[in-house]
């Protein structure tokens, strides 16, 4: 699918990236606003491990891989349109990442574990799914972990674990982030 989509910043700044069938990407206004605010908040004294949830174009994987020198990044997604959008992103800026095809709950403890950096966007009209999504990953995240939650902005605030701390609330457009950090 032809967009406007593309990498912000960093080394790959304005490569053009394809959407998947029926994407709902996280618009680049937002992604660059977004990424200014984890300047102040990452820790870059090593390299990243990044783990872009429902990946679906996997823009924000990509912004990561083009910001974060070293960056390592994960990409899931169960659909086969996203899983095969990824890889021609991918390979368009000739990097290379991990990407399966699987449902994000079943594998929160091969990937989720191991996570800096959590970016979670599940279909708005899912919001149940990120909730539960958060609430499975609270006890296998690492203390320190940054997640990002991305939902409608009409939506109420959820209720969130003590364990994580909110450390942003912002929205942008019809789009809400949290940015949660482990305890």
């Amino acid at each position: 699918m032809k967009s406007n989509l593309q990498i912000i910043s960093g080394k790959y700044r304005g490569k053009k990236l394809v959407l998947p069938d029926m994407a709902r990407p996280t618009q680049n206004m937002a992604r660059g606003a977004l990424f200014n605010m984890l300047l102040e908040i990452l820790d870059f004294s090593k390299p990243l491990k990044v783990w872009d949830v429902f990946a679906g174009s996997g823009a924000f994987g990509l912004e990561s891989i083009s910001r974060y020198n070293g960056a390592q990044v994960v990409f899931t997604d169960n659909t086969d349109s996203s899983v095969q959008t990824i890889k021609k992103n991918l390979m368009s800026i000739n990097e290379n990442a991990v990407i399966e095809k699987t449902d994000a709950v079943s594998c929160i403890g091969k990937f989720g574990k191991d996570a800096d950096l959590i970016f979670i966007d599940p279909p708005y009209a899912e919001f149940e799914l990120g909730m539960f999504f958060v609430k499975k990953i609270t006890n296998i995240a690492k203390p320190g972990a940054i997640l990002i939650w991305e939902f409608e902005n009409n939506q109420n605030m959820p209720k969130i674990n003590d364990k994580w701390e909110l450390l942003k609330d912002k929205n942008y457009g019809r789009a809400r982030f949290l940015i949660l950090r482990k305890q």
